[in-house]
């Protein structure tokens, strides 16, 4: 067991209402630990019940990619971007999975040389994933 206030947290409330949004939650809480199978796990438990949850299917893509499943990462990102086109953190993921292999990105419609990738910073990345999910609580709530 995680000595983890947060994911202990997280857990009991998934364990009352197994149809919770909180699987996301939890989910990420892995992934900042370094458990990415759990909170792969997580997520496609959580996704089977709530598919259209975008900030999941990153925070599952995110860590396919820690565990170099760089093919199921790409085809979570991409479904991101299908339904969120303008979502920053799947971008820049395919981005960067695009430069790793050496072709050429695109971004916001101008391309990026895979030789020059723009600097990821992990903490902007954070940030920007904990905007994202703020806006779909906002976007749910309306």
């Amino acid at each position: 067991m995680i000595d983890n206030p947060r994911i202990e947290d997280l857990r009991r409330r998934i364990q009352k209402d197994p149809a919770s949004i909180a699987f996301a939650q939890l989910a990420e809480e892995y992934r900042r630990i370094g458990d990415y199978l759990e909170a792969i796990r997580v997520c496609q438990a959580g996704l089977d019940q709530h598919p259209a949850y975008l900030s999941a299917r990153v925070t599952l893509g995110r860590s396919l990619l820690e565990l170099g499943r760089v093919e199921e990462a790409e085809a979570e990102f991409q479904r991101v971007l299908e339904s969120a086109p303008d979502n920053i953190v799947a971008r820049r993921a395919l981005d960067d999975i695009q430069s790793r292999r050496g072709r050429v990105a695109v971004h916001a419609g101008a391309p990026v040389l895979a030789d020059r990738p723009a600097p990821r910073d992990p903490v902007l990345a954070e940030f920007e994933a904990w905007i994202e999910v703020i806006a779909e609580r906002r976007a749910g709530r309306h």
